[in-house]
């Protein structure tokens, strides 16, 4: 990690995530505690975090970018088994390795508290105890979406749902609710949605290409997407009428 860019001091006031992060409830006396054993670091596309077994020193959430989560076997076989948004949390308090190869899918920038003051302020600060209470279940839901649409969902379903979560998380990252009209850059690549659904390269490109061709997406250069029917992409999904999804 030496080639790792520090950032400099940031405002938490002007912080993109700052509704949504692990700092959500502090009061600003709480703020300034956090801000004390804050840095930034900036990760480039394809480079590691962390390698599973490694010491991890620190915890952070995702402000920009999007990381994936990932397992190696021992025969050398990898499964990505999840990913990470902008105001996710990374790391884990009482855990001093990393259970998991964690690697920047995107530019990525991470909000980095040091472990140990972090761990000690989370005893002493009720509020941010409960939030990443709150996170760690919402993360615990979100898994258990995720095996209903890696077992279950056909291939056409499983790359909606995938689409409605990040339109979902983009939208509340704006204090919004996804509409009909919602854009985002699409942060993965093909062949990392092939890994992540348990698809092949192929099968993703067809149903994105029929997606398309339905009406139910429109794809703007390679990775820009536009929802014209936020409702008909549910439908997709093979899930009620809200999405039945988590972000």
């Amino acid at each position: 990690m030496d080639d790792l860019r520090l950032h400099d001091h940031r405002n938490c006031a002007s912080c993109p995530i700052r509704h949504r992060a692990v700092c959500s409830k502090c009061e600003p006396d709480e703020l300034e505690l956090l801000d004390s054993i804050k840095y930034y670091r900036s990760y480039d596309p394809g480079q590691p975090v962390v390698w599973a077994g490694d010491p991890l020193d620190f915890v952070a959430s995702v402000v920009s970018g999007i990381a994936t989560l990932s397992q190696t076997l021992e025969d050398g076989r990898t499964q990505m088994v999840g990913l990470l948004l902008p105001s996710d949390f990374l790391g884990r308090p009482g855990r001093a390795t990393a259970p998991y190869d964690v690697t920047a899918n995107s530019k990525l920038l991470l909000c980095c508290f040091r472990r140990g003051p972090f761990e000690r302020l989370l005893r002493e600060t009720p509020s941010i105890a409960q939030r990443l209470l709150e996170m760690t279940l919402d993360e615990l839901d979100a898994a258990r979406d995720w095996m209903l649409i890696l077992g279950r969902k056909t291939a056409r379903e499983k790359i909606a749902s995938l689409l409605t979560i990040i339109a979902q998380r983009e939208a509340s990252l704006q204090k919004l609710s996804p509409t009909d009209g919602s854009a985002f850059d699409l942060p993965l690549t093909r062949e990392a949605m092939a890994d992540y659904l348990g698809l092949t390269l192929e099968t993703v490109s067809r149903q994105i290409s029929a997606l398309k061709r339905d009406g139910i997406i429109r794809l703007e250069g390679k990775r820009h997407i536009v929802v014209p029917d936020f409702d008909a992409l549910i439908a997709e999904t093979g899930d009620d009428a809200d999405g039945g999804l988590l972000v």
